[in-house]
Parts: structure tokens; sequence; C-alpha cells
């Protein structure tokens, strides 16, 4: 038997768990965790052990496609590349190069390749760029923007160190991690307690996390900005804030004195669904400990309100001085050191907007939910061809259902991705990447949020097929077709040749050179990649330590606790908190995460999918007596832009009020290439949000807390929102 074990991660999330892959042959026939990674300490969750199943998937493409009316046949890669280039060219010198749209998914983050994607967008000189971050994190990363001079100062949470966790619209046990990666999280969350500290989530919802906590407020959908406010009057009205910090590390603090004199528990407590008593506690035991923090994700920050709510948690954080300590929120040192940088980059939020003039563009790249308009609106800069990179915006955007005939209606349409799915169905052309397990990596961006400083290399198990490119090599020869005509017949070989030379592990080992670890600065005792190659669990770099005021980009160097138009905005908030969203819808939708679920992707891994229907419509066991739903009932779920049903499951620990549905789910048959993902369809929840409904700072997407009617399938509006009158706004 040819058996081998190789030491890798798991790339299929952002805790990049250390897993140890057996292989017999070229079939993987175990995963496990590694207990030598020094960031996963053995840990892995159940998506790990789908590798296996991603790379041998029989529905995976393996050679690149083209459409033949509804279906797809095989085409060699130099006939793909040559008809793409020739397309793509004609689009641009008929309309101008906006006329050719681009959408990079999520998946491309969990690879060095991002690097080629980004230098493609450069190449396409188009101002139709989306990314997956406008309905992810575009609020936290405004807020870092305007707080501390760089989109990429989101600041980590220093979870193993700390004596108080505050959790907000979050469930780490779940997710291990984002834009904080904390592989292992519940036994991270337990240590907390384990050495006295104290854990607390604030979620509509007892979630996962919140049953490892020793206190859950079930928080109103939406009512985060306002708790945060109450908490913000009490540290400042009582005297509880750090003086040190407030002087020395902060600007701004008497305007945030006058802005929150007026946001007592009391006035923010019917808004915020909490009582005020327990706002004011939470206030003073932030103050009290000896190191906290406030940790917030994707709960609150897709929501109108979703800058204001980052922004309050880190001036929470700040006022109270855990902000750059340890314990609190910090600033990792990876090994290679895009942080120091960022405050160089121009974020030119606002330089341009999409075609309704609606949508304002933020470090170069305008909000998804304004893709489907963009491609079906006539007149100049209308998207007429679309390159996208991994991700599946079909179902995880908010498009009203119009993406679908938008993506049709193109003169032409490329897509890079392992699958044919509901969106690359309407491709053209599919290039598809080798598997995740036939290609080396070391990951750029993952160390910088990361809870420890590290370094950790991604070792093949399996030798690329011989005809088989990376995202890397797929993304240059789209570069090098777009080159203009007369320059490519003498410059495209030349440029290929540069490419293959450039490949992203050796950029990143230039980089890694140069790094706060590197050989240029530590000699020969430096790190390389050959050394992290031999270290089969990675290299532990330390504990987060202070380095804000050598990452800060504001003009005084100091954080900005008080951006003017976050002020505007949250008066406006103040002025408005009695008005109801959408009268006659009584329930608050969110969203929720499985531990075997990672948006689309998993979907067709059999081991993923089985079991119990895991896209279901949760709700409060009083909310179904009132709608006459019983656990397992089909029901509608009616929005003001569009209705899906799906079978009801009760449970008490949601909030009253509020029903919760995972996104990611709305799987087809016909078209689509893969066939688990069709068996368990599921419905795709983005259909009841209104891609118009947005965070008017970030533009994010507002796709929490939608208001919602729910009831039996076949009843009227009125017999839906019976409780309506009786249900709290």
């Amino acid at each position: 038997m040819d058996t081998k074990t190789i030491a890798r991660q798991c790339t299929l999330c952002e805790a990049h768990c250390g897993i140890l892959v057996t292989v017999d042959g070229e079939r993987v026939t175990r995963i496990e965790g590694n207990p030598e990674d020094v960031l996963s300490k053995g840990y892995i969750c159940p998506k790990a052990t789908a590798m296996g199943g991603l790379h041998h998937d029989p529905d995976r493409l393996r050679t690149p496609v083209r459409r033949v009316g509804d279906t797809f046949a095989p085409i060699g890669w130099d006939e793909a590349f040559r008809e793409i280039g020739q397309r793509l060219r004609a689009v641009r010198h008929a309309h101008g190069p906006s006329a050719i749209g681009m959408y990079m998914g999520n998946p491309a983050a969990h690879s060095s390749s991002v690097l080629y994607a980004v230098a493609l967008r450069m190449a396409l000189l188009t101002r139709n760029f989306f990314t997956a971050s406008s309905i992810d994190q575009f609020p936290q990363e405004f807020v870092a923007w305007r707080m501390f001079g760089a989109n990429v100062l989101m600041p980590v949470t220093d979870i193993d160190r700390t004596d108080r966790l505050v959790i907000l619209g979050a469930n780490p046990a779940v997710s291990n991690g984002s834009i904080t990666t904390m592989p292992g999280a519940r036994t991270r969350i337990s240590e907390v307690r384990r050495r006295g500290g104290t854990v607390v989530v604030i979620d509509p919802r007892r979630t996962e996390t919140a049953r490892l906590a020793d206190q859950h407020v079930a928080v109103r959908p939406g009512g985060d900005v306002f708790l945060l406010l109450g908490m913000l009057h009490v540290l400042i009205g009582e005297d509880l804030c750090d003086p040190r910090a407030v002087g020395e590390q902060c600007s701004g603090f008497d305007e945030l004195v006058r802005l929150v004199e007026a946001t007592t528990p009391e006035r923010m407590a019917p808004h915020a669904g909490v009582d005020a008593d327990t706002i004011r506690t939470l206030a003073r035991e932030h103050a009290a400990a000896r190191s906290a923090v406030l940790y917030a994700r994707i709960g609150v920050c897709l929501q109108v309100t979703g800058t204001l709510t980052h922004w309050l948690v880190n001036t929470i954080n700040a006022v109270t001085g855990n902000l750059d300590r340890a314990g609190g929120q910090m600033f990792a040192t990876p090994p290679v050191d895009a942080a120091r940088y960022g405050k160089y980059l121009p974020m030119g939020h606002g330089a341009w907007t999409d075609r309704s003039g609606t949508r304002k563009s933020f470090r170069g790249e305008l909000p998804v939910s304004a893709l489907a308009e963009d491609i079906l609106t006539e007149g100049p800069d209308r998207i007429r061809a679309m390159i996208t990179y991994a991700g599946n915006p079909v179902l995880s955007t908010p498009q009203r259902g119009r993406l679908d005939d938008a993506l049709e209606s193109l003169d032409f349409y490329v897509a890079v991705d392992m699958y044919v799915t509901e969106t690359t169905r309407h491709a053209d052309i599919i290039l598809p990447p080798v598997s995740p397990l036939e290609r080396e990596d070391l990951n750029l961006l993952f160390p910088v949020f990361s809870v420890r400083n590290n370094a950790r290399f991604d070792a093949a198990v399996f030798a690329p097929p011989a005809d088989g490119l990376e995202d890397w090599q797929i993304l240059a020869r789209l570069i090098t077709e777009l080159t203009p005509l007369p320059a490519r017949r003498f410059t495209g070989r030349a440029l290929t040749g540069l490419f293959d030379q450039l490949s992203p592990l050796r950029l990143t080992a230039a980089a890694i050179a140069a790094g706060p670890y590197g050989v240029l600065r530590k000699g020969r005792k430096g790190l390389t990649v050959n050394r992290l190659r031999a270290r089969t669990g990675g290299v532990d770099l330390g504990p987060l330590v202070p380095r804000l005021r050598e990452l800060i980009g504001t003009k005084d160097r100091k954080v900005n606790l008080t951006p003017p138009d976050f002020l505007s905005a949250v008066r406006a908030v103040l002025d408005d908190t009695d008005a109801i969203e959408d009268p006659g819808y009584d329930l608050q939708l969110i969203g929720r995460r499985h531990l075997r679920s990672n948006n689309s992707w998993l979907h067709n891994i059999e081991t993923m999918v089985k079991g119990r229907d895991r896209c279901t419509v949760l709700m409060h066991p009083a909310d179904a007596a009132e709608r006459g739903l019983a656990d397992g009932d089909p029901a509608s779920v009616e929005s003001a832009v569009g209705a899906i049903v799906a079978p009801v499951e009760i449970s008490d620990d949601i909030r009253a009020g509020v029903v919760a549905i995972p996104h990611g789910w709305g799987h087809r048959g016909a078209g689509v290439g893969w066939q688990v993902a069709a068996a368990h369809p599921g419905v795709n929840v983005n259909l009841l949000h209104d891609p118009d409904r947005a965070d008017p700072l970030s533009g994010a997407a507002a796709v929490n807390s939608t208001w919602v009617r729910v009831g039996p399938v076949g009843a009227t509006p009125t017999e839906h929102s019976a409780a309506a009158v009786a249900a709290p706004h």
C-alpha cells in the first residue's frame, strides 16, 4: 500500500485549522486534526473532513467547459483562453472598460491567488468591480478606515488573555472566528471562564456560543446600537473611562460626551429590547474587569446600523483602555505585514457610484447589491460581460431574484470555478482550478487577523494533473488575453513567461524575507518559506503585542472617536427610533450558520448535508402557536420584496418576535452540476432581502433584521399577520 500522511491546513473557512491528510495512492482515506499545529492544536470541525470529498467529488469540473445550449461540453485550455480574449476585448472595444464587470467571491481570499485576482481587476480598468465584502465586512473595514486611518486595521480580539469576553452578533463556537481567527473557539471560550473570567453573548438567539457563556442577553435584532449607546452613556456619566487612553490614545472625546448625554439606559432599553439595569451592569462590569473586549461580527455588521455598531464596539474598547492592550483589541504582526502599509492605500469612498447614483464605491469596488440592476439597465457603462472568480452571488446576495435573468442577458460571461453552480450555469465558459489538495500555498490574509502571531505552510497532498491549472495561473492567462491586440502579438508570450516566474508563493517568499521576521531583518535566523515547509505544524511567532502607534494612519496619529459622518448618522438613528420599517410585517428575520455548512460550498458533499433538514424557519414556540404552526410544518415567509416556503423548527432558543433562516441554500437541478446539493435544495433566504436596504455609511447590504410575516402555506396576508397588532416593532 502506498500510504502517506501530509500536514497542511483546511482552507474552507477563515480558521484554517491544521490537518493531517492520510492518502492511499490517489485516495484520501482519513483527515484528522494536527496536534502540532501552532494555532489550532489538533482541533478540527466537521468541514475539514469534507476536503477529501471535495477533492474526489465526481461533479467537480476537471477541464474547461463551454456552454452548448443548456449543457456544457469540454474545451481545451488554449481554445478557451483564445475565445475568452477575443470576446472580452470585443466588448471592451465596443463599449469601454466598464462594460466588463468582475465579481470575486469569499473563497478567493483563502489562497494567495488573490494577488492575481487583484491584478486582473487592475488590468480590466473597470469601475464595475464587486466582491463578497459588501455582504460580509464592509462596515468593519469602513470603521477601521475612519477611526484608525486604514481599512485593514480591523482589531483582533485577544481572546487567550482576556478576563471578560462580550460577543455581539457572532457565533465563534461554530465559525471559529471571523476577522479574529481563533480555531478551537469552544476551547478558547471555555478557557476564559476556567481562568476566572466572564463570557457574555448578546444575540437574539441562544447560539452554540451562548450555551458556553455565563450570560446570554437576548437583544432585539438591530437593537445593538442602542444597547451600546446606553453602555457608553454609563461609562462616561459614571466616570468609568480610562483617562490615559482617552487623553493619550484618542481624539474627539468631548464630542462623544455631548453625543451620549441623552442616551440613558432608560431611553435606550425599549429600542434595544434589553432592560436598563442590564445595560448599566454590562457597562460597569466592562470597565471593572482587568482586561475586557467586545467582539462583534456579521450578525450586527449586516444591518442598516452596521457601521455605527462596529464604531461603538471599538469606541467602548478604546475608552475603557482595552484597545492595543493584552486581553483587549489588538493588531497582529503577521509574516507579511500588510497592515503596516494599509494607511497608504487610497480608499476612494464615493469616487464613483453605481449607475443609479445611489451606491458609492469603497476601496475600489461597488456594493454587490447593485450588480443585477447594472447589468439589466440600458445606457452608458451597462455591464455587458462578466468575470466571476469563485462565489455564488445568485444565492448569496440580495438581488430581488433578478440576477438569474441578468447573467443570462450578458453578451459574454466567463467563470473561474470548480462547479456548475446556480451562478456559473449562466457562463459561456467555465475555467476550473485544481483541487485545494493539489496546490501548495502560504496564506497572506488570515495571519493578519489571527489571535496569535503565526506562519504556516500548506503542502500539496497530490501532484496536480498535467493539464490542470491553479487559480493564479488561470487569472494570469486572463490578464494576458486582455492585453490590447497589437501589444499582445509582441508581448503576450513574454508576459505569460513572466507570470510563470512570479507565482504567488514566490512573491510571498520575497514579502516574508522583507517582513518583520524575515531574513532581511533577522539575518540567518530569519523566517523563510523553506523553513516553513519543514515545520509541519507551522511556526509560533508569539502573542499579539501593542503596535497601534506604528500602524495608525490618522493625521494626528490618534484614534478618531468621532468621525463627523458617524455623529450625524447616529443622531439620525436616535431621531427615528419610533419608525416602523415595514408596517404589516411583524417578525424580524436574522441569519444563522451551522458547523457543517459554509455558504453554499459544501452542500454537494453528502456527509455535510445528511440528516435533518437544516434550512428551516427557526421560531419561538409562542410565535408558532399564534400562527397555527407545528414543528416541521411548511411555512410561507413573506417580506416586502419576496416570499419563500420552508419547514418550521420550533425552539425557545430564539427570542419571541424573531425568526432565523440560514443563507447559502436554494439549490436547483436544471442546468446545475452539483447533484447532491440539488437533492438537498433548501430555499434562498436572499429572496426576502431588499437590495436597496443598506447601511448608509459603508453601503453594505442590510440582510439582517428584515421584517417578515410567517404563516401556514396558502394563508392570506391578513391571516399571516394576525398577531402583528400585539407584536412589538
